[in-house]
């Protein structure tokens, strides 16, 4: 692959005012979303005291995510784009209303802290239905609005957002949650959500391609799967991410070490959330004004192979700023392999084919995300939270070395 973009400047895709107002809305609903992510895994290991607890947030959510991407895909080629994303994020306000009448002294006056968990369990189980539509959404409103020429530098702009959202919404919340409490901390992700959707009520509406009813549901959803599974690179890409993250996922114990290991309050626990994160958009900043000019593929294994021997370091340390300095160095790592895969995806997924190709993508980033926090309660309960944690740095080395030897196009791949 040899595609070439056409201009040196690196805020080219942000020059365009429709893509300038979709990342705008994404920082804020991203931003959004983090925090209550992050909240969410505090308020349980608050009414629990159990890090099982937080393995079955993730659960919640991938179950129906993972379920009905596929599906999703085929609806978001055949529909409207704008009105699907623009429900999908009102829909993600609603949950963040109701979990703010949870969190209400009201509510604890009559609802014990078992029932209060439940709660939060089912509002999660919807946000996982939405995120179905709404993450893939994003990715191909992005190829939408900006000129191929353009979409990798596009797609960094894309990434550096997301995970500059993820920086302020990480450390920010733990600040929230020790000022205001949980509902203040929602009063505000609600805010952010709404304004977010203010942004994106100022794209145009992005038409389908073809016309609904031109294909059956069944048969799109399995040209999708074929053209994923015959793109060796692109399944490599997936793949990589998929068992890396399922088994390399610390964040997800973080409230454990916070708590338990390092004696930290919320500030503390906020900032090593937002520590993978500040590494991921520092880097990010870098490779949008000088991007990777060859041997992606090599970089994108060595990448993720460095972010397993991080993972080890934190769960080995018992000392804050050498688990604040692993995750900062995972999150420089992790942020390297994200963009060469995100661009990766966008520059060999064709037009007609992006809704299905983002969903695949969100099946696997969902699969290794929420399943790789399940993993994590699972495996915290069964070996330990500090075992766990080794083992799934340990699994994530053994990932990367079976990929070097199975897929050796993306290994040698260059765009």
């Amino acid at each position: 692959m040899n595609i070439i973009q056409k201009t040196s400047d690196p805020l080219a895709a942000m020059r365009i005012p429709e893509y300038r107002n979709l990342m705008l809305g994404r920082f804020l609903f991203i931003m959004g979303l983090r925090m209550m992510g992050t909240l969410v895994g505090w308020w349980v290991y608050e009414l629990t005291n159990e890090p099982f607890a937080i393995g079955l947030i993730g659960l919640s959510e991938v179950i129906p995510a993972v379920s009905l991407s596929l599906y999703a895909g085929h609806v978001i080629d055949i529909s409207e784009k704008r009105k699907l994303l623009l429900t999908g994020v009102s829909l993600y306000l609603l949950c963040a209303i109701v979990l703010l009448g949870l969190s209400t002294k009201f509510t604890a006056s009559f609802l014990s802290n078992h029932w209060i968990t439940f709660a939060i369990y089912i509002i999660i189980f919807f946000t996982g239905i939405f995120r179905a539509f709404t993450g893939p959404s994003f990715g191909t409103m992005v190829a939408s609005i900006v000129p191929k020429d353009l979409l990798q530098n596009a797609t960094t702009w894309n990434q550096g957002i997301w995970l500059s959202a993820s920086v302020i919404g990480h450390a920010s919340v733990g600040f929230f949650i020790a000022g205001f409490g949980n509902s203040g901390s929602l009063l505000t992700i609600a805010s952010l959500v709404a304004v977010g959707l203010s942004f994106m009520w100022r794209i145009k509406p992005k038409p389908p391609l073809k016309e609904r009813g031109e294909q059956k549901t069944l048969e799109s959803v399995k040209e999708g799967l074929r053209f994923v599974f015959q793109t060796k690179e692109v399944l490599g890409a997936l793949s990589l991410d998929l068992f890396a993250v399922l088994f390399g996922g610390a964040v997800a114990m973080i409230p454990v070490f916070a708590k338990d290991i390092l004696k930290m309050g919320p500030v503390g626990f906020g900032w090593l959330n937002a520590a993978s994160d500040i590494g991921a958009i520092l880097v990010i900043v870098l490779l949008t004004v000088f991007p990777l000019k060859k041997q992606q593929g090599k970089k994108l294994l060595l990448a993720v192979g460095g972010f397993g021997i991080c993972i080890i370091v934190f769960a080995l340390s018992e000392i804050f700023w050498i688990s604040f300095v692993a995750l900062l160095l995972s999150g420089i790592l992790d942020g390297i392999s994200v963009v060469i895969r995100g661009t990766i995806l966008q520059l060999k997924t064709p037009d007609q084919m992006r809704g299905r190709v983002m969903s695949v993508n969100s099946m696997f980033i969902n699969s290794s995300n929420e399943l790789g926090q399940f993993e994590s309660g699972v495996a915290a309960k069964l070996l330990g939270v500090v075992p766990s944690v080794v083992f799934g740095g340990c699994m994530t080395l053994l990932v990367v070395a079976a990929t070097w030897v199975k897929a050796p196009s993306l290994r040698k791949m260059e765009y």
